[in-house]
């Protein structure tokens, strides 16, 4: 992939000019004061071996009046002071701070270092030259500089440098240990930046903001959508929300802020009972909200006591995850009859689990046999069922009431093993005149979770009437863990049984439980991740959809081909009408998505539009692109919101 990467002069225009003759380059201005600049050799080594040779940079001359590299007649030979090995001794390379090579201070550790000898220095010329006096203080002319500018450094200038440079040692500007700067690595940085030309940045556009953030790769295979068998489930449940009531059910239209009133149970026929009230569950609207709730009505009941609703608004406060949640009760006349009324959370597509597992199925066909289906529920999801269930009665209790409705037809399940206990707070109001001890009922509630357990385990709702039978069914099908919970939970009352000792039995099933229920949040977290950029993207696909191809606005039929509607079209065909060499359409999704969330974070990487007759090409920015829809569409919603 191509990037885009702005020119880093002052002027970001590349000017285009008529090529130059050759006459004209020798011409050029930007050569022209060449010959008055020092040259930089004689700053950097005191000397320039191609100043004879052509050098066509100024050289100032020696203080005596004689070229810096003419020996002077009276100095001493320098080859008689050196023996043979010196001058196949090593070169010395400075590696600490202290190492100078100007010589002002040496510290205690190079003072016997052996001899430093420049390799330009040791040759066989037997009046080799002393060292070089200290070069003058110059003044440093300053240019701007301009990468792009062909003239901007003569290669007769640059080549006399970097034929020297290959004689320094290759490996001086390695790391080797702890390196610090010397004052000849500051002169070298400070100067090699007039000869150098800065190397060109490529900006590179972050595409890992712009693309689909990816999901776990762990969790699931897919990348772009949603899980098949989690989208039936969603599916399932708005479907049923939006579930009309049958006719002929003479339902009132309107009860005490709720609407459409659709029956969660059989109306006619077997009618279950509360008690010793006949009981039936709606599912209604809030006027308020619009949002689904449940109506459980108890019917032909009497309220003597306005302070029996006391312990509704107590149940109102609890929210747990394994409770239904109550949210208001009222009475009404509504029916035909005085029915008390409690609304409730409303779980689109829960069952009972009388419903999911005690309730006989139809059998079905296997290998051409008909076979009964199974119904045991495996000792895994007992477990599952008996620590969500715990954990609801311990925070009820904790809270000062009774949960007095534990039963297979009052406990939901809601979801992939997931329950919630449901009903609760109705039989605090119908059984306000009879008041009994919190304690006892909080036994009563332990007692009829044990028999919740043998049901379940037995697939029997008539199991307790056979003790010994019911448990010895649970002792051969589960383990005796399972055994120990069920009978202590139906053990006579004692002062230490109480929910927290339930606890201390089954601690080492809570960790299982809850290991199961982070590994679900993590899979629907990376689920909603594959979904996380679908809303700004079907934002852009609606205004495309009010733009392109409009027949008219404004009185203008051709509005959307001209002006800044036929960028966006070009646009359009850009993502989605896209051929190969062989003019077959591209359907690239992976494309597709790039471009849209690229163009609505609205970045300035160009691309090329192109006409489909081929005769229009624009280069164009997807922020570019961005404005002129969010212009078009600006338009578009002003004129609607005027009308």
């Amino acid at each position: 992939m191509a990037y885009f990467a702005r020119p880093q002069s002052r002027n970001a225009a590349v000017k285009i000019v008529t090529p130059t003759t050759q006459e004209d380059k020798a011409k050029s201005p930007s050569k022209k004061d060449l010959t008055q600049r020092q040259c930089r050799n004689i700053l950097i080594y005191g000397s320039c071996k191609f100043q004879d040779k052509g050098c066509i940079y100024y050289h100032p001359p020696s203080p005596d009046g004689q070229s810096p590299l003419t020996p002077q007649p009276d100095s001493p030979p320098l080859q008689a002071s050196l023996t043979a090995q010196a001058v196949n001794a090593p070169i010395f390379v400075p590696k600490a701070a202290s190492t100078s090579l100007t010589g002002a201070s040496l510290s205690s550790t190079t003072s016997t270092a052996p001899v430093f000898v420049p390799r330009s220095v040791v040759s066989p010329a037997p009046t080799p030259a002393p060292p070089p006096a200290p070069p003058p203080a110059a003044v440093y002319e300053e240019y701007d500089h301009d990468p792009y500018d062909p003239h901007a450094y003569s290669s007769d200038a640059v080549e006399p440098l970097t034929e020297q440079m290959q004689d320094l040692d290759p490996n001086y500007y390695q790391d080797q240990g702890t390196h610090y700067p010397s004052e000849y690595d500051q002169q070298f940085e400070s100067t090699a930046g007039f000869y150098l030309p800065p190397q060109p940045t490529f900006t590179r556009q972050p595409l890992n903001y712009h693309l689909y953030t990816q999901p776990l790769p762990d969790t699931f295979s897919h990348t772009y959508f949603l899980n098949d068998d989690l989208r039936e489930e969603l599916q399932k449940r708005s479907e049923i929300i939006r579930t009309a009531p049958g006719p002929g059910l003479n339902l009132p239209d309107e009860l005490q802020g709720y609407h459409t009133l659709v029956p969660l149970e059989a109306i006619g026929g077997d009618r279950r009972k509360f008690g010793n009230w006949y009981s039936t569950v709606y599912r209604a609207t809030s006027d308020t909200t619009g949002v689904a709730h449940t109506l459980r009505r108890i019917e032909n009941y009497r309220l003597m006591h306005q302070a029996a609703f006391t312990a509704i608004e107590t149940w109102s406060r609890i929210r747990q995850p394994n409770i239904v949640s109550v949210r208001e009760a009222f009475t009404t006349r509504a029916f035909n009859d005085n029915s008390l009324v409690v609304a409730y959370d409303y779980h689109s597509n829960a069952q009972t689990l009388y419903e999911a597992h005690l309730k006989l199925k139809a059998p079905t066909f296997h290998n051409g046999r008909v076979q009964a289906q199974s119904t045991a529920i495996p000792e895994r999801t007992m477990w599952t069922y008996i620590v969500q269930i715990a954990n609801a009665v311990k925070v009820v209790h904790d809270a000062g009431l009774a949960v007095r409705m534990i039963d297979a037809t009052k406990v939901l399940l809601t979801g992939k093993n997931r329950i919630r206990i449901s009903s609760c707070g109705i039989v605090d109001v119908l059984m306000y005149d009879s008041r009994q001890d919190i304690a006892v009922l909080q036994q009563e509630d332990l007692v009829m979770f044990g028999r919740l357990i043998f049901v379940l385990c037995c697939n029997n709702l008539a199991a307790m009437n056979s003790g010994p039978k019911a448990l010895e069914t649970l002792g051969r099908q589960y383990s005796g863990d399972m055994k120990n919970v069920a009978l202590f939970l139906i053990s006579k009352p004692g002062p230490h049984k109480n929910i927290g000792q339930l606890f201390d039995m089954i601690g080492s099933r809570l960790l299982t439980e809850m290991d199961e229920s982070l590994n679900t949040v993590d899979r629907l977290e990376s689920e909603l991740m594959s979904e996380l950029e679908n809303a700004r993207l079907v934002r852009l696909l609606c205004k495309f959809g009010f733009i392109n191809e409009r027949p008219e606005f404004a009185r203008e039929p051709r509005w959307s081909e001209t002006g800044d509607r036929y960028i966006i079209k070009l646009f359009r065909d850009f993502v989605f009408h896209q051929v190969d060499e062989a003019g077959n359409p591209v359907v690239n999704l992976s494309h597709v998505l790039t471009c849209l969330s690229k163009l609505d974070a609205g970045i300035d990487e160009r691309i090329m539009l192109v006409s489909r007759d081929e005769q229009n090409c624009l280069v164009v920015s997807y922020k570019e692109v961005k404005s002129c829809i969010e212009s078009a569409f600006s338009d578009l919603a002003r004129a609607s919101s005027m009308r």
